[in-house]
This record gives C-alpha cells, sequence and structure tokens, in this order.
C-alpha cells in the first residue's frame, strides 16, 4: 500500500517543450528512487493545440493516470482552464507571471528574469519543480550534463547556472507545494516507455529486420530498432506503404531473419493480404499493432482497444495466428520476446495487440531479467538428405522442418497458393484438405502453451472485473477502491486474447455472481468473445471511447452509474 501518491500534469501547446521538461523530471525522480508512472497526451499537430504530460509519484509502482492532481505546471492559459478543476483543493498552480491562474493556489514564475535566453526556460521550469518537490540538485544537475555533454561545456554551464537560478527563487515559495517524502535510491533503475519495452524484448529475442511505414503510435518501435540497430545488428527500413511493410519482412524472415512490422489500425488494414500470406507460406513474423481510435485516421494520437475483432479476423482464409495484449510496460518487454520466440516456433503469424496509452506510457523499473525468458527457436540448419527435404511435411503437431535458402542443397519453397508437402502448387481437393488440417494441428500446440489469465481477489467473489490489455491497471485500482469500501470484488486479467484455452478461467467466470468486462471500446468485443467461448454471460460492460485512457476514477463512476469523468 503506497503511504504517498502525488501527480503532476505538465500541460500547453506542442512545440513549447513540455514534454522535454516531463521526461527530464521523470528521470530525475527515477534516479532519486520513487516510483513513476508517465502518460501523454497529444494532438496530432506538430506545433500548437493542447497537450499534457502527467507524472504519478508513489512509493509503490503504479499502472495508471489518476484522476486529479496536486500541482499543474501550465505553459499556456488554456492549460490553466483545461485542468484547473482536476487540481486538488489545495493543490498548486505554476505558470508564468503573465498568465492568470483563475484564483488558485499558484506560484508565478518570472521567466524573462530567470532565463538568460527564451532557450533556457524549460530548465527554469524543471528547476522550479524540482526544487518545489525538495529534490536534491545534483540529480538535475547531473542529468542536464549528461544531456548537453555532445554541445560542450558551456553550453553544460549556461543550464547549470539557469537550473541554480531557479533553485534559489523557488525557495521562497516552499510553503506552497508539499515536498515529496524521502525514499531510497535506486541508481540502475530505468524510465521507459511501452513501445521501446517491445522493441528491447524483440531485441533480446534476436530480431534482425523491421521494416514499417510510420504511422502513431506504432512508430517508435521502429525508432527504437534504429537506435540500436548498429551494436544488435538490426536491419530497419522504411517503405514507401504498409503493403510494402509486411511483404518485405516476409521476405526476410523467408531468408532467415526474425522479423517485426509496427504499425496501428490503418496500416494492419493494409497489411490483411500480407497477414493472409503469411498464413499459407507458414511464415514466422511479428506485428506490432497498437491502437488507437477509428475507422478511417480517427483520432490519430489518441488510444482504444477497438482492434481486437480485426486482429483475430484481419486475413483472409483460415490458419493459426497468436495475439499477445500486454498490460504493462515490463509486460510489454516480456511479450516482444515471447512474440519473437513463438512465431519461430509455430512458424505463423504473431500479433502484439497494444495502444498508445501503453506505447507512449513511461514507468520506472528494474533492469529487466533476462534469465526468466522463453526459449529461442531457430530454423534448420543441417540439410540433411536436401533431395528428400519437404517444407510443409506432415507432421504430428503441424509444424514443420524449416531451413532456409541458401543453406545447403535443400530447395525451399514457398507460395501464395494452396500447395503440397514439397511446397509445389496443387488443386487437388483432397490434398487441399490434408494441408488445411495438417496447418490447423498447430493450433493444439499453440493453445497448450496460452498464458493463463492473472487472478486477483476472492474465489468466489461478488462481483468480478475482466479486462485485457493495458487497461489491467485501472481496474486493479478500482478493485481496491471498492474493497476497501467492503465490496467483495475480484480481478480477471488477460496478456493472451487469441487463442484462448477456457479451461483455464470457465470456472472463475462461473464462480462470480456478477461479471463486469471493462473494455477501451464501444461494442463490448472481448466480452462478445468470452460469451460464444464459454455461453457465460457478461452482466455488465463498461467501455470508453473517447480516445482517453480508462482510469480507476472511470471504472468506479460507472460503476455507480455516473457520467462525468476525466
Amino acid at each position: 500500500m503506497a503511504t504517498f501518491d502525488r501527480t503532476i500534469i505538465i500541460a500547453g501547446a506542442a512545440g513549447q517543450g513540455l514534454v522535454t521538461v516531463g521526461e527530464l523530471l521523470g528521470k530525475i525522480l527515477t534516479r532519486a528512487g520513487y516510483e513513476v508512472f508517465a502518460t501523454q497526451y497529444y494532438m496530432s499537430r506538430i506545433r500548437g493545440g493542447h497537450n499534457s504530460f502527467r507524472l504519478r509519484i508513489s512509493d509503490e509502482p503504479q499502472f495508471s493516470s489518476a484522476d486529479s492532481c496536486d500541482i499543474l505546471f501550465a505553459f499556456d492559459q488554456d492549460a490553466v482552464s483545461q485542468h484547473f478543476e482536476m487540481l486538488h483543493d489545495n493543490g498548486t498552480i505554476i505558470l508564468s507571471d503573465k498568465l492568470n491562474a483563475m484564483n488558485k493556489q499558484c506560484v508565478s514564475i518570472p521567466f524573462s528574469e530567470l532565463a538568460s535566453k527564451p532557450l533556457y526556460e524549460n530548465v527554469v521550469a524543471l528547476g522550479v519543480l524540482c526544487a518545489l518537490l525538495g529534490l536534491d540538485s545534483t540529480l538535475p544537475k547531473k542529468l542536464l550534463s549528461e544531456r548537453f555533454a555532445p554541445k560542450g561545456e558551456q553550453v553544460i554551464q549556461e543550464n547549470i547556472q539557469t537550473l541554480s537560478a531557479a533553485y534559489e527563487w523557488s525557495q521562497q515559495y516552499s510553503e506552497k507545494c508539499s515536498q515529496l517524502p524521502k525514499v531510497s535510491t535506486h541508481s540502475e533503475r530505468m524510465l521507459v516507455n511501452g513501445n521501446t519495452s517491445i522493441a528491447l524484448g524483440a531485441m533480446a529475442a534476436g530480431v534482425k529486420f523491421c521494416s514499417f511505414y510510420p504511422m502513431t503510435p506504432g512508430s517508435s518501435v521502429a525508432q527504437t530498432l534504429i537506435n540500436h540497430s548498429q551494436e544488435m545488428g538490426v536491419v530497419v527500413e522504411q517503405v514507401e506503404d504498409e503493403i510494402a511493410a509486411l511483404n518485405m519482412a516476409l521476405g526476410a524472415s523467408y531468408a532467415g531473419a526474425p522479423a517485426i512490422v509496427p504499425t496501428s489500425g490503418g496500416g494492419f488494414a493494409l497489411m490483411t493480404e500480407a497477414v493472409s500470406l503469411a498464413g499459407i507460406m507458414e511464415q514466422p513474423v511479428v506485428l506490432v499493432l497498437a491502437q488507437r481510435p477509428g475507422p478511417a485516421t480517427g483520432m490519430p494520437t489518441r488510444t482504444e482497444q477497438g482492434d481486437l475483432l480485426f486482429s483475430m479476423f484481419g486475413g483472409h482464409g483460415e490458419f493459426p495466428r497468436i495475439i499477445y495484449a500486454p498490460s504493462s510496460i515490463e509486460e510489454c518487454f516480456e511479450m516482444g520476446h515471447r512474440a519473437i520466440c513463438s512465431a519461430e516456433k509455430f512458424q505463423t503469424p504473431v500479433i502484439i495487440l497494444t495502444d498508445q496509452f501503453l506505447a507512449d506510457a513511461q514507468q520506472s523499473l528494474e533492469p529487466y531479467d533476462m534469465h526468466q525468458l522463453c526459449q529461442v527457436y531457430t530454423p534448420d540448419y543441417s540439410d540433411t538428405h536436401p533431395e528428400a527435404y519437404k517444407r510443409y511435411l506432415l507432421t504430428e503437431d503441424g509444424i514443420s522442418p524449416r531451413r532456409l535458402p541458401g543453406f545447403g542443397k535443400s530447395i525451399v519453397l514457398a507460395d501464395s497458393h494452396a500447395h503440397n508437402e514439397r511446397g509445389n502448387i496443387t488443386e487437388n481437393k483432397q490434398l487441399r484438405n490434408v494441408m488445411v488440417e495438417k496447418m490447423l494441428l498447430k493450433e493444439e500446440s499453440i493453445r497448450s502453451e496460452v498464458i493463463p489469465p492473472r487472478y486477483f481477489g476472492s474465489p468466489e467473489p461478488d462481483t468480478l472485473l475482466i479486462c485485457w490489455g493495458s487497461v489491467e491497471g485501472a481496474v486493479r485500482e478500482a478493485a481496491e477502491t471498492l474493497a476497501e469500501q467492503g465490496e467483495d470484488v475480484a480481478v480477471l486479467s488477460f496478456s493472451q486474447v487469441w487463442p484462448l484455452d477456457v479451461s483455464q478461467f470457465t470456472h472463475l467466470l462461473e464462480n462470480a455472481k456478477v461479471r463486469v468486462c471493462i473494455e477501451g471500446n464501444s461494442n463490448s468485443q472481448f466480452a462478445w468473445l468470452l460469451k460464444g467461448l464459454t455461453c457465460i454471460p457478461i452482466q455488465k460492460n463498461i467501455g470508453r471511447y473517447d480516445g482517453r485512457p480508462i482510469t480507476a476514477g472511470y471504472i468506479l463512476s460507472k460503476m455507480n452509474g455516473e457520467q462525468r469523468h476525466a
């Protein structure tokens, strides 16, 4: 149980540097030993509009955004008007002395006096925030020195001087913000977001190729791979469109390079023919489908869970696929690794179904434990009896020996048509049935390795809250609040959404008096799936589809029949 839980909202227009301030502050807090969970709210424009960066700070890990804030740092007047109602009664607005705090307790900063150049106003903002939170100035000084090291000593000293001036000026306002309680420092912790974690997990599994067409919010998976491409031996290709992206990845996979393709809903729509191609080729490939509200362009920088059924059925024909839905930033790493392993083992497309909220959210984490990762599978390099090699050999589990072209004399055929065991095109009806059944045999092996859902709470609760993917943090927080109010409540959370093994959870559904499914879409897609698989009704559905992430406060308001929410 956390002894303190504070939230800071840094808000303003795109281009004002609020993300820079937020990310630097998050790193400083992480190095100071605090648990940080940061989320971004941004509009689809380079400059202007209204954006915000929210940091939740505690002595215990948090996994969702809060519904109110203790400090609002406003870069413009619009930030004040949009967020002042979220401020606690004793909360503080920090803003320029040229802005109006709307009768809230405030700290007005004379930026023109503290910053020798407008360029350093963000350093002033950072310094004021750090000082008012009671953070030792050595932490931001060290971080600024690291950040500006490539620009030379003079730039470093100018930034540190500005930071020191902001610290000194802030002393007069120390009573307006309660300082953070001291905690133990953790020098090796990191502040990392969901997409970066997916990319790191994939690299840990040996991914060697990434092709993509930029599409928010999936692009930063590729950017992380680009940043580490030389040291990790990853080839990253930005292509002309999403159709080319997946087809190129299938070519790389055919040649032996584990491949990943990040995209979002609109991009996945263009890829569905190639998803089907991967199915009939039995070619391993991983897709990262970072969801955002649709249809069409929809809200390209907001969040939603509206592509669950699309990810399940996108691509014509019948073939196995695996869909993971990480629930946390730490699990993004595990799923990035597991997806590559599963694709290579079962020779089938694997989809990581994430969303803008989880993709951009950042959290303080310990270094990932590399010893708990699943086994990485590799192709058959033996080339024994090449004349007898059959790419689609009938086997008991449906998984055929996969060799690579050019690694010996074995002929490795691949085609988009129905084929025989060697890979030659066929229209024989009996053989067609045999090969389809062979391919679908893999589903039994896949189902034997399904990740069981996590269960929290009493075994026979009055209310069971059901969720999948990134919603888990908010749902568990809401359940804790309900339990504190005396309600008998439990949580059932899924990190794999297809295929499912109903024997893992049917009894948990049956034991609950009331089942409530919470997800980020309007049609209760996962509730529909569960009912279809188990014939057990879901009595209540809570959905959110306004582009904002689900929070504990939102869930509680809907449970109580209220309409207002953050």
